[in-house]
């Protein structure tokens, strides 16, 4: 998983489930079958008229498998579904009506899109694919609690849990930006969310939780020369262990990065532009020309690093790195708490205005120029200042719970989206208690509520012309079955 320490905010990407990413389908109405597709149906209909039955291990005969469902000329086996019904019941994700319905015909869905992704020369890279997969290796990781442990629980080795997730992986993306690029041309505007809303029941009016607006001024305690000398003393002795031949770059790694999400990969990060990396990191990782000479010390927002040269393809490159933090002392931290308590004072005896602390003494270059406005993504590409508390940090969620509008909160510490520890103080500019939506106040919202359902709604009848256009055939024992689309056991 390359570092969230060191990728750019937009760049943080989602953790992956095939569940997850085949719910919601559908497509175009009318019949959109192109040249290409009508070959592979008739294909498959010359070749499957009737559905494969079990599957045999060639040399022992043992039956290992069984083809249940045939969708255009990919076959769906049991062994699939019950491989996405762990994975749901493993993430405590619910199953809607029937499991032994419902699954096959998620997994049919997903193979409409994939199919039409390749159809219309939807990509995704290797070096995607890779990251991707490391994610979801690590989340794994972190909740089972070891490699080995992952391991043991899959029955695999780690390069075979890797090659078994590449293809469900390239699928799941192929899928949604499939789905994404059917969506892409859909609007509405201002007078359908005032009709949509003006029909609607008030009982079934969406209820908008409580959001607040934050402001914060934060100081980063001081670090001693003594420990940042440690630290760099630490990088020059790796770099001699292996530049002697007594380990390697990645075993170091493993053992000693304070990068998490590198660390268990030794050190890798996967390819990336120089754009995508901390400007002090990239400017000495462009540089690398060598890979067994590694690079001088390098100081960015998140520590100390030593690089390690990999691959450059074009204009991207492949690293390892280890990373290491000089810790801060408690009474660092105390005389951070201390003069930020200090600050809070001189706010009430109205020497100055949190809103001129903020800009002149805070350090959070992301906020102190607005006056210590914390900013949130929304997840669809719009920053806005409202926030729900569950969005906020934890440490800020916490102080702003006791506070009225206008309060400064005393000073505490927290952990920052670069890994630092921080003292912090937090004024509550505004609270907007949870209530019904209006169109007055909550536009925006009620506008998203509208253009998702215009897009569920495209989706679901771009399906139900696929189904009726893509060979289906499955075995007797499933016809019964009360799918959530109709049409799949048309002749």
């Amino acid at each position: 998983m390359p570092s969230r320490l060191l990728l750019l905010p937009a760049l943080l990407a989602g953790l992956f489930a095939v569940a997850a990413t085949i719910q919601n389908v559908g497509v175009k109405p009318g019949d959109i079958r192109t040249d290409t597709e009508k070959a592979t149906q008739d294909t498959a209909a010359d070749t499957a008229k009737t559905i494969p039955g079990d599957v045999e291990d060639k040399e022992t005969g043992t039956v290992v498998d069984e083809v249940i469902w045939v969708v255009g000329d990919e076959a769906i086996l049991l062994s699939d579904v019950e491989q996405l019904r762990a994975q749901m019941e493993a993430e405590g994700q619910v199953i809607e009506g029937n499991p032994d319905c419902r699954l096959p015909e998620q997994i049919a869905l997903q193979k409409l899109f994939v199919n039409q992704a390749i159809l219309d020369s939807i990509e995704v890279t290797e070096a995607e694919i890779a990251q991707g997969v490391e994610q979801q290796i690590n989340y794994w990781i972190s909740l089972i609690g070891s490699k080995e442990k992952l391991e043991e629980y899959r029955k695999m080795s780690m390069a075979q849990i890797r090659q078994s997730l590449h293809d469900d992986y390239k699928n799941n993306q192929l899928a949604q930006r499939m789905r994404e690029k059917l969506v892409e041309d859909i609007k509405v505007s201002p007078a359908e969310v005032r009709q949509y809303f003006r029909d609607m029941p008030e009982d079934s009016i969406p209820f908008v939780p409580t959001e607040v607006e934050v402001q914060i001024i934060t100081r980063t305690p001081k670090v001693t020369t003594e420990e940042v000398n440690r630290v760099k003393d630490e990088l020059r002795g790796y770099t001699e262990r292996v530049n002697s031949g007594e380990t390697t770059f990645q075993t170091l790694a493993r053992f000693y990065s304070e990068d998490p999400g590198s660390a268990r990969q030794g050190g890798e990060l996967d390819y990336m532009s120089r754009g995508m990396l901390d400007p002090a990191f990239a400017a000495v990782a462009f540089n690398l020309t060598d890979a067994k000479k590694l690079s001088k010390i390098v100081e960015s927002e998140f520590g100390f690093h030593i690089i390690q040269l990999v691959d450059k393809r074009g204009d991207k490159i492949k690293v390892r790195h280890i990373l290491r933090k000089p810790k801060v002392s408690q009474e660092a931290i105390d005389e951070g708490i201390d003069m930020l308590d200090s600050l809070v004072n001189e706010m009430h005896r109205g020497k100055f205005t949190f809103e001129e602390a903020a800009t002149f003494v805070s350090d959070d270059k992301d906020t102190r120029s607005n006056n210590g406005l914390m900013a949130n993504n929304d997840g669809m590409g719009r920053t806005q200042s409202k926030f729900r508390m569950q969005d906020l940090p934890t440490e800020v969620a916490r102080a702003v719970e006791q506070l009225n509008v206008g309060e400064v909160s005393p000073a505490f510490t927290m952990v920052n989206n670069k890994g630092k520890t921080v003292c912090a103080v937090v004024k509550l500019k505004s609270r907007t208690e949870g209530h019904r939506a209006k169109i007055t106040e909550d536009f925006q919202t009620l506008k998203d509520i509208v253009l998702e359902k215009r897009k569920t709604e495209f989706i679901r009848e771009w399906v139900k012309n696929k189904i009726r256009n893509t060979y289906v055939r499955m075995k007797d024992s499933y016809k019964d079955c009360d799918f959530e689309y109709d049409g799949w056991l048309h002749d």
